[in-house]
């Protein structure tokens, strides 16, 4: 089931000095929490983001949103104002090579790779802190990382008693309305935290409405060297459909149309279909548990399990009845070989799974060794609720298709850390992957299913750090990754075109620096791919990218990042992304208007939807309790396909936010804040998404360009109140 960072605090620069942090372990009286996270000793490029920043960030939108100005991240949003379907790319690559986790369990969806952030509502008001690792990244557990990791950690148990309200409202009747409660420290050993949060949004394209309801409670125990956590967390989303582009005409004359939902009576739309929306639900259970073993030992443990449920429900126009297993039927003595209809495709599964890892530290040893194994089982089903004028036997919810997928993914990895003298560090990460998967059945394309693959991944990883003086940091490494195809991989090319398993070398140096005034980050990567899966400007129906391998391709860039402290009230914060993506030797694979496929010989191309810079800047004052920053994104153009047209591309585009916020006594209340954002300051027209739709005309060979484009909002406002007790 399936713009921009609010200018309150800049995310960049925030994470260039929280480098400095080491967050790998938490103390919590005497327990420690082992995690997957890069600390400044470790050879990769990455980026921290702590509860502060988070919560100076967190207005509203969805966490891709929170992350967008974060060196090479963009963000994208369905609904054009970051609510509701929103997603990012990072380095070029999309959301189904960026592995995430919460509390080192994987949350992409084991078939489709990705992870759809409209079922994590407000998840970013009980996070504690968040990495996000570019390139490989150190081992992890769940989908393989081609393009970045994000790692996110839950909120500590608070030692205090607290209720905190927050409440908010904005520019296309956008509402944040989140209530927090902890216990504080109980007994000495027991704390309990709860969050109930609801958003809704009208979306800045028409009916592109959403409301996401959540929840997050967490009981902790801890005494000593140990330490248990019970989370239980999830909620449910409701969203109108804006999964489909708009054409460039519409762009300049209709810019908030949403052609989701037509009701059309022959080319003519005589309305939009009221139900035409997606419904999920999902909860996640976690059991995670710290054990201090020896002074050098500590051991961590969870076992998890996600259950989800939902379905997507729209009218579709003139489909035929063949395709929905219905007989034709006869109509003013005509035969009728299709009709409009309503249809409900749904799905139901179970994730669960367990994971452990070892650490033992002494001297110039840190060493971690980890495994996990989790299994996931989904139900998928199609039903017609009804058909127009059909004068056959429709029993009630017929189905046209189920099949079942069933995944076993399970890694084990040994992580080491040497320091031969305290001015260097040597790095060594070794990753065994396996990969069962099933896919059983039928389904609306493909007649019946026979995928039966099994994956075995061997990941290493080296590197080393060399702190030249206490200020100064050079680091160097190599990293290689493996990532199986997705379900719509094998659903969308099983024709002529199986899916191939990718490979990735990575290939990163970078240079830090840490003063007292100023700060700055120099990093440089190489991305040397083996069947590369890119874009390849079509979607399907839900709006999902259809790719495609290509055999040879590479991304390569600079990544620069600095913040200048010079007065205790002023930062100045800025990052830029320099990259080139290409694919060797490209063939495109094009249909024309009877469907039949066409090959193009292209040779070398941009990779699609790999913008080649991208630069943030944010001026922030702060004096006493008024706080202030303006906050600029540049990110260059980007193709919609590889096969480098001007006319479909995303446009250049410059966007700015300005953000004021103050905080004040009020009796009876412990803190109290209002904040107000100004997004898109300057009335900026752009486009963060789209496809290309490019086809061939069968009797002359001549390309056909029919792009499609996701509109951003002008400028909007959303201000907030904030209360702690």
């Amino acid at each position: 089931m399936k713009t921009f960072v609010l200018a309150g605090a800049c995310v960049a620069a925030t994470a260039v000095s929280a480098q400095e942090v080491d967050t790998t372990r938490v103390n919590l009286g005497e327990a420690q929490v082992v995690t997957n996270r890069a600390t400044r000793k470790t050879p990769i490029a990455f980026s921290n983001l702590n509860r502060a920043a988070l919560a100076q960030v967190n207005k509203g939108q969805d966490i891709p949103f929170l992350l967008s100005t974060l060196p090479g991240v963009v963000a994208t949003s369905d609904a054009g104002n970051g609510v509701g379907y929103t997603a990012l790319r990072v380095r070029g690559t999309d959301a189904t090579r960026i592995n995430v986790t919460a509390n080192g369990i994987p949350l992409n969806d084991a078939e489709s790779h990705g992870l759809f952030w409209v079922n994590m509502g407000d998840f970013a008001s009980s996070l504690n802190d968040l990495q996000v690792q570019r390139g490989v990244g150190t081992s992890t557990n769940g989908a393989g990382a081609f393009g970045a990791s994000i790692n996110m950690g839950t909120e500590r148990p608070a030692l205090l008693p607290a209720t905190e309200v927050n409440v908010g409202y904005g520019s296309f009747n956008t509402t944040k309305n989140t209530l927090k409660f902890h216990s504080g420290l109980l007994n000495n050993h027991w704390a309990f935290d709860a969050r109930l949060s609801y958003i809704a949004s009208d979306g800045y394209r028409d009916r592109a409405t959403t409301q996401l309801g959540s929840y997050f409670t967490q009981g902790t125990y801890f005494n000593g060297g140990t330490m248990l956590q019970l989370l239980a967390f999830g909620g449910k989303e409701k969203t109108y459909h804006a999964w489909d582009g708009i054409s460039r005409d519409d762009l300049k004359h209709r810019r908030t149309y949403n052609p989701n939902g037509e009701i059309k009576e022959g080319k003519k739309v005589v309305g939009f279909y009221d139900d035409q929306t997606d419904v999920y639900f999902q909860q996640h259970a976690q059991a995670l548990l710290t054990q201090r073993l020896a002074p050098r030992w500590n051991l961590s443990a969870a076992l998890h399990y996600t259950y989800g449920t939902g379905y997507y429900e729209e009218y579709k126009n003139q489909r035929k009845l063949k395709d929905y297993k219905l007989p034709t039927f006869l109509l003013n003595g005509i035969e009728q070989k299709q009709s409009d209809l309503i249809r409900r495709k749904a799905l139901e599964n179970h994730f669960f799974g367990a994971i452990a890892s070892l650490n033992y530290k002494e001297a110039a040893w840190d060493i971690t060794a980890g495994m996990g194994l989790n299994r996931y089982e989904g139900d998928h089903y199609g039903r017609v609720l009804w058909v127009k004028n059909y004068l056959g036997n429709l029993r009630p919810k017929h189905e046209y298709y189920r099949n079942t997928g069933t995944k076993t993914d399970g890694n084990a990895y040994v992580r080491a850390n040497f320091t031969p003298v305290e001015s260097l560090n040597l790095f060594a990460d070794m990753q065994y992957r396996f990969i069962g998967y099933k896919i059983e059945g039928t389904s609306d394309k493909k007649a019946v299913h026979d995928t039966n693959e099994n994956f075995h991944f061997f990941n290493p990883k080296f590197g080393a750090t060399w702190n030249v003086t206490t200020d100064h940091q050079l680091y160097a490494s190599v990293a290689v990754a493996h990532r199986e195809p997705t379900r719509n991989n094998y659903e969308e090319n099983f024709s002529n075109h199986a899916p191939r398993a990718e490979r990735l070398t990575d290939f990163e140096v970078g240079y830090r620096y840490t003063g007292a005034k100023w700060e700055a980050n120099v990093g440089g990567y190489y991305m040397l791919y083996r069947d590369q899966f890119v874009a390849n400007g079509r979607y399907n129906e839900i709006g999902e990218a259809i790719v495609e391998n290509v055999k040879d391709s590479y991304r390569a860039g600079i990544e620069l990042s600095g913040v200048w402290k010079p007065v205790q009230w002023f930062r100045w914060e800025a990052n830029l992304a320099l990259s080139t993506n290409r694919i060797k030797d490209y063939t495109a694979y094009l249909y024309d208007e009877d469907y039949g496929e066409h090959e193009r010989k292209v040779g070398n191309t941009t990779i699609a939807l790999s913008p080649g810079a991208a630069f943030n800047n944010c001026f922030a004052f702060r004096h006493r309790r008024f706080e202030a920053s303006l906050t600029t994104q540049y990110v260059g153009r980007q193709y919609l396909d590889n096969l480098e047209m001007k006319e479909n591309s995303l446009e250049a585009y410059c966007v700015s936010h300005l953000n004021v916020g103050y905080s004040f006594p009020l009796r009876g209340v412990k803190e109290a804040s209002i904040s107000a954002t100004v997004y898109n300051l300057f009335n900026t027209k752009y486009e963060t998404n789209g496809y290309s739709q490019t086809s061939i005309e069968k009797a002359t060979g001549k390309l056909l360009s029919d792009p499609r484009f996701y509109p951003m909002a002008g400028t909007h406002l959303m201000f907030n109140l904030g209360l702690k007790f």
